[in-house]
């Protein structure tokens, strides 16, 4: 069997569904991955997979911009001429999909997230219904990562009626293991997004300036890549010592060891947080946003707090709830979110689902 694999980033990729390119191999199938050039790609043929490299703006609303896709998809498709296509994100899901439709190739879409254009009604929000509409008409299975996904894409007509709600890209919990609670007095929090307003930097600034002044025993850490807007912000909190700025990494995972809690006050319309899946993979707490993709991880109270949207003072009190912890209770609490991931979000789930599908669509 052969299998395409449209995805607008190999890091992504690499990170949240290799074991589903393995799996899809190990299977005994033959499988060609069509992404932007990065360093990573060889990472991609050592898996055994084949590597297409695509030029996708990912940023880019404007369709006229994306013909240079659309025109490598078409050639793609046809000299691959695959028995099946998975897709990831509105892009390759829409063009690969209306290729697809047009040659009677069976797609395996994922919708990662609906991304801010859906959320508000505009002109522009109404263009990317009938791309959605057309691109994915004939899909044999739609993946949704949450509920609300679902549930917006069946209202609005988004998508044929073959939708199945997976936790995400779930996490791999070998590689993110259960780690020891830190024992050190002084109480770490920490931040793990690209820098942007709609992840919550705001929210997560405006908390570090009030709890460092009454609790000077904590620190606040940022991983990430930061946009232009919030450099000279980052810079100066970071010389007065509100916080620690650690730039960008390859792998969070001794970030996420070395602190207490990870607070993730995003607004952005995600699918499913892989922020706080591995933050509670990894056995720490969380304070999240009461929005898809970030409530389904968290009980309040239980394994993390959740708090209101773009609500600064709702994240100062919830950290001042956690603070106000023993050191067990804390630790309890990392514990419980590590369990509830073995039982809701292990990647093994996502990677049965997958193989399942390709089996259905292609019998």
């Amino acid at each position: 069997m052969k299998v395409l694999l449209l995805a607008n980033n190999i890091g992504g990729l690499l990170s949240f569904r290799k074991e589903v390119v393995e799996a899809i191999i190990k299977d005994g199938n033959e499988i060609t991955i069509s992404a932007p050039y990065d360093d990573r790609y060889k990472e991609v043929t050592e898996m055994g997979a084949s590597y297409v490299d695509i030029a996708i703006d990912r940023r880019s609303t404007n369709p006229i911009k994306d013909l240079s896709l659309i025109r490598h998809y078409i050639k793609l498709i046809k000299k691959e001429n695959p028995d099946v296509v998975l897709s990831y994100t509105i892009k390759p899901n829409v063009y690969g999909g209306m290729f697809c439709r047009w040659c009677g190739i069976p797609q395996i879409a994922n919708i990662t997230g609906l991304g801010t254009a859906l959320e508000c009604s505009s002109l522009l929000q109404k263009f990317i219904f009938i791309l959605y509409r057309i691109g994915l008409k004939k899909a044999k299975r739609v993946f949704f990562q949450n509920q609300d996904n679902m549930n917006f894409c069946i209202k609005n007509r988004l998508t044929p009626n073959c939708g199945y709600l997976i936790p995400g890209s779930g996490v791999n919990l070998t590689r993110f293991t259960s780690q020891e609670y830190p024992a050190d007095d002084k109480v770490k929090f920490i931040f793990i997004s690209r820098i942007m307003k709609q992840k919550g930097i705001d929210q997560y600034l405006d908390t570090a300036k009030v709890i460092r002044k009454e609790y000077p025993n904590t620190e606040f850490h940022i991983l990430g890549f930061c946009e232009d807007s919030y450099e000279s912000i980052l810079k100066e909190l970071s010389n007065d010592g509100t916080i620690i700025y650690h730039g960008t990494t390859s792998d969070v995972r001794p970030f996420i060891a070395n602190v207490h809690c990870t607070i993730h006050p995003t607004y952005y319309p995600e699918g499913m947080s892989n922020v706080l899946l591995e933050s509670c993979a990894s056995g720490r707490p969380v304070i999240t946003t009461n929005r898809s993709g970030c409530r389904e991880i968290v009980d309040d109270g239980v394994n993390g707090y959740i708090v209101k949207q773009q609500n600064s003072r709702d994240v100062i009190e919830k950290v001042r709830k956690f603070l106000s912890l023993s050191w067990e209770e804390k630790r309890e609490m990392g514990l419980i979110a590590r369990k509830k991931v073995e039982e809701q979000f292990d990647r093994n789930i996502i990677v049965k689902a997958y193989l399942e599908a390709i089996h259905e669509v292609i019998n």
